[in-house]
């Protein structure tokens, strides 16, 4: 009863992301609506992280489950990705270290400061 209570408080704040989407006029996908809804819940307390913790480790556990489909769409449209196979790769690797410096960066910065600020 636990999982499904957590699953619907999920749920309903998808649906919410959902509803922004179609009446918001911005380009913005729902569930990145959804995920910050929950984000600013979890940060002022309408929702506790004992709420919602069970099933979002769960859902974190299944992930790498539900990159299946997509995986399997690129293996059917390998026809269409075959000419472009090479400039989308470079783009990808450029892309995952520009991430990880700029990754790599921040958490150094944010790490210096509160050294600093427990000093």
């Amino acid at each position: 009863m636990k999982f499904l209570k957590q699953f619907l408080i999920i749920l309903a704040i998808s649906l919410i992301g959902e509803i922004l989407k179609s009446i918001l006029p911005f380009p913005i996908p729902s569930s990145i609506y959804g995920m910050v809804i929950l984000f600013i819940s979890l940060l002022t307390g309408i929702i506790k992280l004992e709420q919602v913790k069970d099933a979002g480790k769960f859902l974190i556990e299944i992930m790498p489950v539900m990159f299946i489909p997509a995986g399997v769409g690129l293996m059917t449209s390998w026809g269409t990705l075959k000419p472009v196979i090479i400039p989308v790769s470079l783009i990808t690797v450029i892309a995952i270290f520009t991430v990880m410096g700029a990754t790599g960066t921040v958490s150094q910065f944010i790490i210096r400061k509160s050294k600093k600020e427990a000093q």
